[in-house]
């Protein structure tokens, strides 16, 4: 009862005309930077940080979430649409929403997004009040065998799930992981297939991979085909959800959000890996499996619910132990230094009120994006009215604009190039995308964990085995390599090439799955 009496104090000091009025600013620039691939959340709390010492530190804070939420809403517009993730939690987005907007569903895809964002981001919230302790204290509790084995859960899934042959899924996570590997190897110092490049060693930003591998890699692709097909113009459709699409998307939304939030709480965790599980528990509890791959809208509706469950979920560390589980994090706590508080627990002890205001702004700043995003859905799907060549020169004008400020060097442009062409090669041999992108975001994170599992093991494997959530993970695995057989063995199997070795039977599926 002490959190709902400290949450209703919170609305009483947010919901005044000057917190309100920053908290409207924050939303509203985290949507525009959202929508902008490259300049995420964390860049331009950064930029504002230096402004915002002159400000009060609650007002500063309500600011700062707010372009945090906006920059999870806004992320989702340019994947489905341009098929151009603005932030790497948004590349799951772009698997069926942009094959939604292609088959002229592109305002039900914004809307079940927009919705399903706004769902999971008020449980979430919720949850971030009532069960912060608890949370953390699993949190905590977990070590980096089980971060190792959670980050293997997800490469096994997502290469034998998606895609219509496992060798293909395991070939594209491949791909992805030796995209991982270049840079600085962390533990040794040594530089790896940097080929004596400078710019190589602090390794490939996520964003310029996901924008070369998916809107270079799709205008490429459109522009091969331009002369077999008419340019035309893509349909809008109609403007709502229908009965349909609202019974296909609040189940979506409310696993997205039991996904998405313990995940965020974890001190590895981030949006990336529920966004990817809920993706891929989407596909198998469908009633519908076959459109997947062809614009189904519970694949828009539970990564983008998971996607903003998380985001609440990573404010729990943050504010209870003064542990970052993301950039924007990170910068939010150099700003509460800069004020001269202490992160952790005693900043709850010292300053509730400042806590439980922005606790209160977070629900507030939640309904503010759903009002500003919800009716701009049909606007924003009249974008795919421009004729394709105009369309994707916009998109590679953005796209390298976005690559050109992670780091504002030019070499990050010929990277683009470069991973554009992988993005192509992508579509024409049939390779999934998503396999590669979890490669390249986990695949480090995989390395640094299981690395530290083993030196605290002495280099002994079973130093990989850890707690009991180590074993549910290599279980799952397990029960999902071997599925196949234990199929055939007992009689079930599904048939020839489904889960063969990508013969030319089942090159046309996955060619038509991975377009776009």
């Amino acid at each position: 009862m002490d959190n709902f009496a400290n949450l209703i104090d919170g609305f009483g000091h947010v919901l005044t005309p000057m917190n309100l009025l920053f908290a409207l600013i924050g939303v509203t620039i985290g949507t525009a930077v959202g929508v902008l691939p490259g300049i995420g959340p964390a860049m331009t709390v950064a930029l504002l940080l230096p402004v915002t010492y002159g400000l009060e530190p609650t007002q500063a804070l309500i600011m700062f979430a707010g372009i945090f939420y906006g920059g999870m809403y806004g992320g989702s517009t340019t994947s489905i649409l341009l098929n151009t993730p603005g932030e790497s939690s948004s590349v799951v987005t772009a698997i069926e929403g942009n094959k939604m907007a292609k088959a002229g569903r592109a305002a039900q895809a914004l809307a079940t997004a927009a919705i399903g964002s706004f769902v999971a981001g008020t449980i979430g919230t919720l949850l971030l009040a009532l069960v912060m302790p608890q949370v953390v204290k699993f949190a905590v509790s977990l070590g980096a065998p089980e971060y190792f084995a959670i980050m293997l859960l997800a490469f096994a899934g997502a290469s034998a799930v998606l895609g219509s042959s496992r060798i293909r899924g395991f070939a594209a996570l491949l791909i992805g992981l030796a995209i991982g590997l270049i840079g600085i190897d962390k533990v040794t110092g040594q530089q790896r297939m940097t080929f004596g490049t400078a710019q190589l060693a602090d390794g490939i930003d996520v964003v310029v991979v996901a924008v070369g591998i998916f809107a270079v890699g799709e205008a490429l692709w459109v522009a091969a085909h331009l002369r077999r097909k008419a340019a035309g113009v893509i349909p809008v459709g109609r403007p709502w959800m229908g009965r349909d699409d609202w019974g296909r998307s609040w189940k979506p939304w409310l696993r997205g959000t039991a996904l998405g939030f313990p995940f965020g709480a974890l001190p590895a965790g981030g949006a990336e890996i529920p966004t990817f599980l809920s993706y891929m528990t989407e596909r198998k509890l469908s009633k519908k499996p076959e459109e997947f791959g062809k614009g189904a809208i519970e694949g828009v509706a539970g990564p983008e619910a998971a996607n903003n469950a998380s985001a609440a979920g990573t404010l729990v560390p943050m504010l209870a132990l003064g542990l970052p589980t993301n950039a924007t994090a990170a910068i939010m706590l150099a700003a509460l230094q800069g004020w001269g508080l202490e992160p952790g627990p005693l900043l709850m002890e010292k300053q509730p009120v400042l806590v439980w205001t922005l606790i209160a702004s977070l629900f507030v700043g939640n309904t503010m994006l759903l009002l500003l995003n919800l009716p701009l859905a049909p606007a924003w799907a009249k974008l795919l009215q421009i004729p394709r060549p105009y369309l994707y020169a916009g998109i590679l004008f953005f796209a390298s604009m976005g690559a050109y400020a992670v780091n504002a060097q030019p070499f990050d442009l010929l990277l683009l190039l470069a991973l554009g062409m992988v993005g192509f090669a992508l579509r024409r041999f049939g390779l999934p995308v998503l396999p590669l992108i979890i490669g390249v975001i986990l695949g480090p994170l995989a390395e640094l964990q299981g690395r530290r599992s083993l030196q605290l093991s002495g280099g002994d494997l079973s130093g990989l085995v850890g707690g009991p959530v180590a074993w549910v993970c290599y279980a799952i695995i397990a029960l999902v390599l071997l599925w196949p057989l234990v199929g055939k063995l007992t009689g079930r199997g599904r048939g020839h090439g489904h889960d063969g070795d990508g013969g030319p039977g089942s090159s046309t599926p996955a060619t038509k799955e991975v377009m776009a």
